[in-house]
């Protein structure tokens, strides 16, 4: 949404394709809206299809993690964006994707990347067949999206990347961040001498009350305020005294008022971490999470614990250190500073500005 806001505003057309439950969200934004249901490639290709048949898109911008055969079919310019960790696109010399492992340890690459080979293979096999049958090119080998040979947008800043071994080449960029500035206003609570935390595990891992109630009892005993993004199951547990939450909150017109964010690690929030200069503490519930909470803790920019394994007082300790280290902190708010001096939504709209 925040690439195409700074699109919008530049006085481009810009058109969602959206789930039909999410219908009139973007409107409301300014952006026009195509719906169609939510399912796997295979059953809504003929719908993306037509749609795209009836806009006349000079340029289709795909942000999925699964490929679908109709973009590439349609012969339109298109840009894929990688908004996952960057080991989604694979390394022999990195960890593999989706394994949280760390880069200085390599011992269990090869375990994981036969096992994923072994669980997903014949799957990806069938899938690209598909591609194929929809008249869009094969998939390499597990892979579930095509390369585009127009434009391909990483989204992860230089102090989290990975050394790669083999570049990813010039039809490759990396946006670094990708903040949008569509979120409501939020103001924060009085300040009362204690220190503000956020805490927000997604849609999927606040929707684990359970865990969430766990959460909450741990932090119930610290010094400190927090701010909690409930999520689905809002209804089903209660805040302590020294919180304040919603369902869902407009995550990037919190950030600024907090000093550490508790988090699951999504790419997003993850990036949107270091483009405020926030230390995290990462419990990552499934996907890319994994690699982000190694990756953020291996380079130094917050603390990786395990979500349903850590001992009673190590996420209040750990809330606490990273509140208290000002190198971390110093080193926070300078890839913050860095990050904001070249916005990620500017540099994708000229990107694609300067597309055929």
């Amino acid at each position: 949404m925040g690439i195409g806001d700074v699109l919008l505003r530049r006085g481009h057309r810009v058109l969602f394709i959206v789930e039909e439950s999410f219908a009139g969200t973007l409107e409301a934004k300014g952006f026009e809206e195509r719906t169609m249901r939510l399912a796997p490639a295979r059953y809504v290709d003929d719908r993306l299809a037509e749609i795209l048949g009836e806009v006349g898109a000079d340029v289709v911008v795909e942000d999925n993690v699964v490929g679908f055969p109709a973009i590439p079919a349609s012969g339109v310019p298109w840009v894929r964006i990688v908004s996952c960790n960057p080991l989604e696109v694979k390394d022999p010399e990195l960890p593999p994707t989706f394994s949280g492992l760390p880069l200085a340890d390599s011992s269990g690459w090869a375990d994981f990347r036969e096992e994923y080979a072994r669980q997903v293979g014949d799957l990806q096999a069938s899938f690209s067949d598909f591609c194929v049958e929809r008249r869009a090119p094969p998939l390499p080998a597990l892979e579930f999206i095509h390369e585009s040979p127009w434009l391909n947008l990483t989204i992860y800043p230089d102090e989290l990347d990975y050394p790669r071994s083999r570049p990813l080449g010039e039809r490759w960029q990396n946006l670094q961040t990708s903040v949008r500035a569509t979120d409501a206003p939020w103001a924060p609570p009085e300040p009362d001498g204690r220190k503000l935390v956020y805490l927000s595990l997604g849609s999927l891992g606040s929707a684990d009350v359970p865990l969430m109630r766990r959460l909450v009892a741990e932090l119930a005993e610290t010094p400190h305020h927090y701010v909690v993004s409930k999520g689905p199951q809002h209804a089903e547990y209660e805040l302590a005294e020294n919180m304040v939450g919603e369902e869902f909150l407009p995550q990037t017109s919190v950030l600024p008022h907090v000093e550490a964010v508790i988090t699951h690690g999504g790419n997003n929030t993850t990036t949107e971490c270091m483009w405020f200069g926030k230390p995290m503490l990462v419990l990552p519930v499934f996907w890319d999470q994994h690699d982000n909470a190694q990756r953020v803790h291996e380079t130094g920019f917050g603390i990786r614990l395990r979500t349903y394994d850590f001992v009673d007082g190590e996420l209040a300790a750990g809330v606490d250190r990273v509140l208290a280290d000002e190198q971390l902190r110093a080193r926070c708010a300078a890839a913050g500073e860095r990050l904001r001096a070249r916005p990620g939504t500017e540099l994708a709209a000229d990107l694609i500005e300067a597309l055929p």
